[in-house]
């Protein structure tokens, strides 16, 4: 058993190296924020739009050298839960290959915008709060979504009147672009149980969302979730939108009934059980990482208030502790871990 983990810890040590080798587009080469400009009816594009059904808008991004570049795009709402009780809705913006050439958003045809939900004073350090668990995911596992923060002067257009907004936004790429720099395919409809996903990223998916304490998932109906399948027979979790869970804390969070925990801020564990090696050698590999976490978190100490800084760095800090402590491990990963 030792030999197999400390094997199985090598290749977990070397995913990043892995990583940093894939193709990935301008957009999401840089780390600082990216200045864009967009304008759009919030009720037409809730009321207007589908699936399949776009309306028509302008986006305009700040290039390097200061000027605006204007790139036509294509917009619809997406989400469930925020169309309907959220003043700011998630969009999904389409561009055309050629309408996207020589511009920040060349190569990506397909993007997500994420906004806060209410238009209230907190509302731009939640959706900073939702990036950074994504930019921690980034060091958990070879396979996830690249964001790119923005500053976004929002203009909601209601017929002859006008709201500005100043938000806190970001991008999140197409799960397309994902796959394809894994050399894998987006699986759209899957009827495979959760047991059949790779163990090892089943675990580090699943125990990411214990760390952040994210219940608002299911690799069994692939809610907030996609799977990418590659050769040979190998099927990956992609784990995406986490304004609910209680890192982020959002004062509209909810948790269903039927999980028995009383708020987002109660961790509880929803990953099938896995072998116990592989469980003990990601977990290792979490451990690992605090440093790694905490110092993503601190990156960002400026930007909240102390208070619900030091709650975020508590929180996680708590998570770890979980971790070490072989009891509550037990309990609440190896015991506790779904059977069926």
């Amino acid at each position: 058993m030792k030999k197999f983990l400390s094997i199985l810890i090598i290749g977990l040590s070397t995913i990043h190296l892995q990583a940093q080798k894939s193709d990935v587009t301008t957009l999401f080469r840089e780390e600082q924020a990216l200045d864009i400009k967009l304008k759009v009816s919030i009720k037409d594009i809730k009321k207007k739009t589908n699936d399949s059904t776009y309306l028509p808008a302008m986006l305009y991004v700040k290039s390097e050298s200061g000027v605006w570049d204007s790139i036509k795009i294509s917009v619809r709402a997406r989400g469930i839960f925020r169309r309907k009780n959220c003043y700011f809705t998630p969009i999904r913006l389409k561009v055309s290959k050629s309408d996207a050439k020589g511009t920040q958003l060349e190569g990506n045809r397909s993007l997500k915008l994420v906004m806060p939900c209410q238009n209230n004073d907190g509302k731009n350090p939640l959706v900073l709060k939702e990036y950074i668990c994504y930019k921690m995911y980034e060091q958990i596992t070879p396979y996830y979504f690249h964001t790119r923060l923005v500053n976004l002067d929002f203009t909601e257009s209601d017929g002859k009147k006008e709201k500005k907004f100043q938000l806190t936004a970001f991008l999140i790429e197409d799960d397309d672009l994902v796959a394809k720099r894994h050399h894998a395919k987006v699986m759209e409809k899957l009827n495979l149980h959760p047991l059949g996903l790779n163990d090892t990223s089943a675990l580090r998916h699943d125990l990411f969302q214990l760390m952040v304490a994210n219940t608002d998932w299911s690799t069994t109906f692939l809610h907030n979730t996609k799977v990418i399948f590659q050769e040979p027979k190998k099927y990956i979790p992609l784990a995406y939108d986490f304004d609910m869970s209680g890192f982020v804390n959002p004062p509209y969070a909810e948790v269903s009934p039927e999980l028995g925990i009383a708020n987002v801020r109660e961790r509880l564990y929803r990953g099938f059980c896995r072998k116990e090696p592989v469980t003990q050698a990601v977990r290792k590999q979490f451990i690992d990482l605090e440093p790694t976490l905490m110092k993503i978190v601190g990156s960002y100490e400026k930007d909240f208030s102390p208070k619900e800084f030091n709650d975020m760095k508590k929180y996680l800090g708590e998570f770890f502790a979980i971790l070490n402590d072989n009891n509550q491990f037990n309990k609440m990963v190896v015991e506790g871990c779904r059977k069926k």
